[in-house]
């Protein structure tokens, strides 16, 4: 074999073993995210102060279906308190992207609420979106639409 040909295949091998490790790290975020949003459901039945503070970046910026949008504080205190008191929470269809230290997460919420002490039933889109921080997933940004 000649030299050119050698050194072609050596770029084609690795060229297959970089997008083999790219997989590898994609699919190891994406399960990273998947296990994050899991505590941060689980967080927000329990209504969790320290998980939730965990799980979300100091910078939040927390939209609720109606336009309402919330710091960090005001999420974790509304949750806290039972103004937003989340009884069952399923996600649904959730999709993850990752684009670099970024992970686009969306997923249809259905759930049951008892605010303020009036039960009601959610059936909502959502758009998170986490930021490695410091190795740690954290929520960023939430936006919650209007499917219906």
């Amino acid at each position: 074999m000649t030299k050119k040909i050698l050194l072609a295949i050596s770029f084609f091998g690795l060229g297959f073993s970089m997008h083999s490790f790219a997989t590898t790290n994609s699919n190891k975020n994406i399960q990273q995210v998947e296990t994050r949003v899991e505590q941060l459901r689980k967080a927000m039945i329990d209504a969790d102060a320290e998980k939730l503070k965990e799980l979300s970046a100091s910078e939040l910026n927390y939209g609720h279906s109606g336009g309402h949008v919330e710091n960090q504080a005001e999420f974790i205190e509304k949750i806290v308190s039972g103004k937003s008191d989340f009884v069952t929470i399923e996600f649904k269809d959730q999709q993850i992207q990752i684009v670099k230290d970024i992970a686009i997460v969306r997923h249809n919420l259905v759930g049951t609420t008892n605010n303020s002490g009036k039960v009601g039933v959610v059936d909502i889109g959502v758009m998170l979106i986490w930021q490695k921080q410091q190795g740690k997933w954290k929520m960023l940004a939430r936006q919650a639409f209007k499917t219906h």
